[in-house]
């Protein structure tokens, strides 16, 4: 029986499909599934086919309007999947870019009342509208470098109200735009200036105020907590994800950014589905983390732009069994970067990573941390038709500052602003 398709790319030299399961371990994490000279084929945003070109012709029944898309000489790999982000924010942090620059450590700018505060006093002052639309532009740099799936975390208001705020922001940026937004509340990112003295008692208001106000309107799907040096503790962590748990949020943390903090044990102990940054990560962290089932995110554009001097050991995690995942970090003060083959290219250049390594992590291990495995990160019939068009070979991805993404398509549409330059066939 014929196929009904309405959108086709045609005839691709190269379809990394990522197909499989997730999450991919080991050796398996070099596994892209390709396909040559390849079709792929979509009906109101779902995938229906993937496969040889020639099949294609014989199984698809376009319809009289459908979108065809010569692809020859192009790759196409799955949609990015970016899941860590802090893009709603107001205000700006280019200074401390600066003074960075001259050789001030993100450590001294944070005692200084920069860093994490500073945006906080900014975020906490803007109205609801100037978060959306200041996040809006963000999200539409993302788009046209190939992002088509992210998480975007609350953190920098730090009161109920605020977080709230950031939360709602999250909710209307994934009704309206279109990168599909997961949120996660992130209230324990800083200790605010109005609790330093009061350190328990602000987990505590975390844990027991606004976790449960926070699910109680559904605004997120997960809870995160700063979990390093000078943050907070793993003790603290456990206290408000255990408490984000009983609320219905699933649990991910940023652990050992900044020092080897027992972040690693933490995520282990209450089966987060992520650890992020992971700098300072030892081999027994990295045991118990895969022994766990917890999906390392590394963000490698995090490490450069705040000059730690060091990169998350992705080679030993993946030797030891963790299932890797790359995400832009993109914030105020070191997530400059909203290109997700920028963080490939880290990946591989910074981290020892495989060029296919890297696009898995991009992509279906990606969409496996925030458990969206079952609609994207690869290229199989029954998942968004979201995906990537690259001129050339995959490794043109690495290519920085080289326009090689000839055109990004969510869910069976072509984003606007990377058009395909040639007319349908």
């Amino acid at each position: 029986m014929p196929i009904a398709a309405d959108f086709v790319i045609e005839r691709a030299s190269l379809v990394a499909t990522c197909a499989g399961p997730a999450p991919r371990r080991g050796a398996g994490q070099r596994d892209i599934s390709p396909l040559q000279n390849a079709t792929i084929a979509s009906h109101r945003g779902t995938i229906v086919f993937v496969g040889a070109a020639s099949d294609a012709e014989r199984e698809l029944e376009l319809h009289e309007h459908a979108v065809r898309i010569d692809a020859r000489g192009c790759t196409v790999v799955p949609g990015f999947v970016d899941p860590h982000t802090h893009l709603v924010f107001a205000g700006d942090r280019r200074d401390e870019l600066r003074r960075r620059l001259a050789g001030t450590t993100y450590e001294e700018i944070a005692a200084e009342g920069g860093g994490i505060a500073k945006t906080v006093a900014m975020t906490r002052a803007a109205s609801d509208s100037e978060l959306v639309e200041s996040a809006r532009l963000r999200l539409d740099e993302m788009l046209q470098a190939g992002t088509t799936t992210c998480e975007v975390k609350s953190g920098y208001g730090l009161t109920l109200e605020s977080e709230l705020a950031q939360l709602r922001a999250i909710r209307e940026l994934n009704r309206s735009h279109r990168i599909d937004l997961t949120a996660t509340f992130l209230g324990a990112h800083d200790v605010p200036p109005e609790f330093k003295s009061r350190r328990a008692e602000y987990v505590s208001t975390v844990a027991n105020e606004m976790v449960p106000a926070v699910a109680a309107e559904g605004l997120a799907e997960w809870c995160d907590v700063f979990c390093d040096a000078g943050y907070f503790t793993p003790k603290e962590a456990l206290q408000i994800l255990y408490a984000g748990r009983r609320a219905g949020l699933k649990p991910r943390i940023h652990a050992d950014q900044l020092a080897a903090s027992g972040g690693c044990q933490a995520a282990a102990l209450i089966g987060a589905r992520s650890a992020d940054h992971l700098v300072h990560a030892d081999e027994a962290g990295a045991d118990a983390l895969a022994a766990a089932g917890v999906c390392a995110v590394l963000l490698p554009i995090a490490a450069f732009y705040l000059k730690l001097g060091r990169y998350a050991p992705a080679r030993m995690l993946i030797d030891r069994g963790v299932p890797v995942a790359l995400a832009t970090d993109v914030n105020p003060g070191g997530g400059f970067s909203p290109s997700m083959p920028f963080a490939m290219t880290l990946a591989c250049f910074a981290m020892n990573m495989t060029l296919e390594e890297a696009l898995i992590a991009s992509t279906l291990n990606a969409a496996w941390s925030l458990d969206r495995h079952d609609c994207a990160g690869s290229l199989e019939p029954g998942k968004l038709m979201d995906a990537v068009i690259v001129e050339g070979e995959p490794i043109e991805l690495l290519r920085v500052g080289a326009r090689r993404i000839r055109t990004v398509i969510k869910r069976g549409e072509v984003d606007p602003g990377t058009p395909w330059v040639n007319s349908p066939v």
